[in-house]
């Protein structure tokens, strides 16, 4: 938990530090990826309680999606064909 002494340079040290210029946020708001994605906020509430949908962190009412669990999400939906996906970076055969 964090304590009333805790200085904002310490804060900007966290990797999950969502303010700043969306090029230094390591997050995306649960409206920025459904925008990315095309989908609906809803789609991705329903995707939650489904546990579905990439890795993502409630912080109290807050819900917010780390890059690199969503990078890593997309990653894993590639495909190659209809029948194949893309398994860290290959083809799967």
């Amino acid at each position: 938990m964090l304590h009333s002494t805790t200085n904002r340079s310490a804060l900007g040290s966290d990797p999950l530090h969502v303010s700043g210029a969306p090029s230094e946020r390591r997050v995306l708001s649960e409206t920025e990826l459904a925008h990315r994605w095309g989908v609906s906020p809803k789609t991705l509430q329903r995707w939650r309680t489904e546990g579905r949908g990439p890795k993502y962190l409630k912080l109290s009412k807050r819900v917010t999606y780390p890059l690199e669990a969503i990078t890593e999400y997309e990653r894993c939906a590639l495909h190659v064909s209809t029948s194949e996906r893309v398994v860290n970076g290959r083809d799967r055969t």
